[in-house]
């Protein structure tokens, strides 16, 4: 009898315990693939079969994309659940439910109920489950067996094809964009990231992408055709055009293969954000002739209006400025560069910057770089995390060539950066905070619960 009770004993009586397990979990597996997640559905009874996914995969714009899909879904009736990476706040961010976190007591529940399979699967030849598979086998426990939603907007982690998201079989599957990002795991050519993030498309079901670049429109195209897979692509099957931009309100115009949507307000900001709406719009288009989705277009144009996504181009303090964007790789820093020179005003520019190890740096810091007047360089706190040494070795080369007289400052711990930044930045000054998403966060907390500006 003691032994009996001694094997139901929960792994975790805390939620803090739960997500320490979860986070202390290798980021990458020694044996990349699908077979542990294959492994983890079959123990749990294919949860992922009983739901429909729109599955949003892409190098940057993914969170928006998957914002706005939220909002309007939402907003029409539906019970929609929303998987994204990583969190800013707290860690159940990432799994959200009718745009509410999944409860801490929900999460412990469910993660004692994986970290027995868990420990399974790491006793065979698989090896151990990476933290990213152990997060999605809870997501789809929680919306399989708890909340049941009508749809589940999917983003992937890292890539497509071998990710771990890829598990699903989607109604729809949507590639924002690809661009110089994970180059160490995906391939070193756009074309090889394409064919990674094009992993998502499976045979039959539809596509939406605004890709752009030749090469990997080719790649796109190729296996979607390969598929059986109707692309709807930007420029293409649908497009779309800017009437209105200006600080927290754009106006577009939207025309699709079944019918215009005009005048579609947005308030998040950069011309970025423009195409994340069009693709929103035309996936949702693309549902409502597939599966009869029903969105009003008041409903529609509500939604839109109202959708936010925080960390990106989010201005989190007004004395001084200080805007947070999330821009971690060379094409998110060029949508931020446009940015601050069409709807920012400021005197002085100044910048703290941070990153991981697996990004493009010097194709940052090249968009970057002749706009600041300083650039603070600190570390986030990520075992992944690039050293401000490092990153400011960059930036003093890449300050050679250009011949600006940029100030740089070296301070590896955020807080005390954070706080050089905000004595800095004056009246008429703009400070924005950029990088990984993890330094995003902390920043993001630090600010919010500060009263001392």
């Amino acid at each position: 009898m003691n032994e009996m009770n001694a094997a139901a004993e929960p792994s975790f009586r805390t939620y803090a315990e739960a997500v320490n397990w979860i986070t202390s979990l290798i980021a990458v597996g020694e044996k990349p693939g699908m077979k542990r997640m294959e492994a983890f559905m079959e123990k749990l009874g294919h949860p992922e079969r009983r739901l429909k996914f729109i599955h949003v995969a892409g190098t940057n714009g993914k969170g928006s994309t998957c914002a706005y899909l939220t909002r309007v879904l939402v907003q029409a009736g539906y019970d929609v659940g929303t998987f994204t990476s990583p969190y800013l706040e707290k860690f159940t961010d990432r799994i959200r439910y009718n745009g509410e976190n999944i409860s801490d007591e929900e999460l412990l529940r469910l993660a004692n109920q994986v970290k027995s399979i868990a420990d399974e699967i790491a006793l065979t030849e698989l090896l151990a489950p990476t933290m990213f598979e152990v997060t999605t086998a809870i997501a789809l426990l929680y919306y399989a067996t708890v909340t049941y939603p009508d749809y589940v907007v999917w983003e992937t982690g890292l890539g497509g094809r071998l990710d771990p998201s890829n598990i699903v079989t989607p109604v729809i599957s949507v590639i924002t964009n690809v661009g110089h990002d994970h180059m160490d795991i995906l391939g070193n050519t756009l074309s090889q990231i394409a064919a990674e993030k094009a992993g998502i498309i499976k045979p039959g079901v539809p596509v939406v992408s605004a890709v752009d670049q030749p090469e990997v429109i080719e790649t796109i195209a190729r296996i979607a055709k390969e598929r059986k897979s109707t692309l709807y692509l930007a420029g293409k099957q649908f497009r779309y055009e800017t009437t209105t931009s200006e600080p927290d309100r754009q106006v577009l115009q939207f025309e699709g293969p079944f019918r215009k949507i005009s005048d579609v307000v947005i308030t998040l900001n950069g011309a970025h954000q423009v195409t994340n709406a069009a693709v929103a719009l035309m996936t949702l288009e693309v549902l409502r002739q597939y599966y009869a989705l029903i969105v009003d277009d008041d409903d529609l144009y509500k939604a839109m209006r109202e959708t936010e996504w925080p960390g990106r181009l989010e201005l989190v303090s007004r004395e001084p400025r200080i805007l947070l964007d999330g821009a971690h790789n060379p094409e998110g820093a060029e949508a931020l560069a446009s940015a601050l020179k069409n709807i920012y005003a400021y005197r002085r520019l100044h910048m703290m910057v941070g990153m991981l190890t697996t990004k493009n740096h010097l194709g940052y810091l090249r968009h970057i770089l002749p706009l600041v007047d300083t650039l603070i360089i600190t570390e986030p706190e990520w075992r992944k995390k690039v050293t401000a040494a490092e990153l400011a070795e960059l930036a003093a080369s890449l300050r050679q060539q250009t011949g600006r007289d940029v100030e740089v400052i070296v301070e590896p711990n955020w807080r005390q950066a954070l706080d050089q930044l905000i004595a800095l930045t004056k009246q008429d000054d703009l400070a924005v905070v950029s990088g990984t998403l993890y330094l995003i966060s902390d920043v993001r907390t630090r600010i919010k619960n500060r009263s001392d500006f």
